[in-house]
């Protein structure tokens, strides 16, 4: 299934309701963006000098990169353990990896005071190598670019067919990158919020939160790309893939079990176990964090649920749900810098986040009706 036949554009118009609605909230979040360049950060959003990282990180950075992640999920399965036989689920789940990724750099252009001064980062004689978030920064630019690198062959056969051999020869350098890069910096996502100490709740304060990152994001990442493929094939009218993904799912419940009993055994291990049970603001949205881990497990352990379509989406969605709140209750919810700040984010950063995911909204539906994405259905 690695030749290009083995995958075919969608066809048909791209200006759909779906397309349209997309467009015009992105266009009201593009007039934002620019009244932020312009006025700066105050004005257009709710961050402050206690929460400096707001919902552009926590949701665009954090649980944007773990939901993208599907393409370093399957590439793991594909070109690391030999499955083959998931190799047409390849193009589609680095698609949204890029995506995701892509979004991630946009919104920390946004989202930073200084952004004139990010050419400091290519100077090697300003570079912090003692910092986590150097190192993310790093590791997300580079791997934005290998994976539009390693999507660039559906770009190829469609305008420069001859050139397909060439880059494919050459593609196994950007797969290894493509494994590489993801492992760094999606632990260092969780290294980064070792530094806050004690003004992150302990319910999550943790030197396991690197290994906790990482497991949650391949997860995610598994999840995710149930998720699209259901999604487009009712979306698209094409045929279901429940076999394929049934196998693929039932890795879903054994990384999260692991997760889950890693995250207990070391919160016991601490004594702050019993801070769940407070059932404050903190203590709530670790049960409905968790309880959202727990529900793919239980139900996605049984092999004859996992091939029901609509259990399978549930259940992904679940797993994604549960994931992206453990980044927010990292990132935000377990956070408190002190001297009684509070951070909610304003309307225009939650406008501007939805425009961002209706660009690639479009950018998806777009592109999977140009190129050859989405398997090839096979006719009889």
């Amino acid at each position: 299934m690695s030749h290009h036949d083995a995958f075919e554009p969608m066809g048909g118009k791209i200006l759909t309701r779906p397309f349209v609605a997309a467009a015009v909230i992105f266009m009201l979040a593009a007039v934002l963006i620019l009244k932020r360049f312009f006025v700066g950060l105050g004005p257009v959003s709710g961050m402050n000098d206690g929460f400096a990282l707001g919902i552009w990180i926590a949701y665009d950075v954090v649980v944007g990169t773990a939901i993208g992640c599907g393409g370093y999920a399957v590439a793991l399965l594909v070109y690391a353990f030999n499955r083959g036989h998931y190799h047409p689920l390849v193009r589609s789940a680095l698609l949204t990896g890029a995506f995701g990724y892509t979004l991630a750099g946009t919104s920390v252009m946004i989202d930073l005071g200084r952004y004139w001064n990010t050419y400091n980062l290519f100077l090697p004689w300003r570079m912090n190598f003692n910092s986590a978030l150097f190192e993310i920064a790093m590791c997300v630019m580079a791997y934005t670019a290998v994976l539009w690198v390693e999507f660039s062959p559906a770009i190829i056969e469609k305008f420069k067919p001859a050139w397909a051999a060439v880059v494919n020869r050459w593609m196994f350098v950007f797969i290894a990158l493509g494994m590489l890069l993801p492992t760094m910096h999606q632990s260092s996502l969780g290294s980064l919020m070792i530094i806050s100490g004690h003004k992150l709740s302990p319910l999550w304060q943790t030197t396991w939160l690197p290994a906790f990152f990482l497991i949650t994001c391949i997860a995610m990442g598994y999840a995710m790309v149930v998720f699209e493929s259901l999604w487009s094939s009712v979306g698209f009218g094409r045929p279901l893939e429940t076999p394929m993904l049934a196998r693929l799912a039932g890795i879903i419940p054994w990384l999260l079990g692991i997760y889950l009993a890693g995250r207990f055994v070391e919160l016991a291990s601490r004594g702050a176990l019993g801070l769940a049970f407070q059932f404050n603001l903190c203590g709530v949205m670790f049960w409905i964090e968790n309880i959202l881990y727990i529900i793919p497990i239980v139900v996605l352990a049984s092999a004859q649920r996992r091939g029901e379509p609509r259990t399978l989406f549930l259940s992904a969605l679940s797993a994604l749900f549960a994931g992206s709140i453990y980044r927010f209750n990292v990132y935000l919810v377990g956070l408190y810098p002190g001297f009684g700040w509070r951070y909610f984010p304003s309307s225009s950063e939650l406008l501007i986040t939805f425009g961002l995911i209706s660009f690639e909204i479009m950018g998806y539906l777009f592109i999977v009706k140009q190129l050859s994405v989405l398997p090839k259905v096979e006719h009889a």
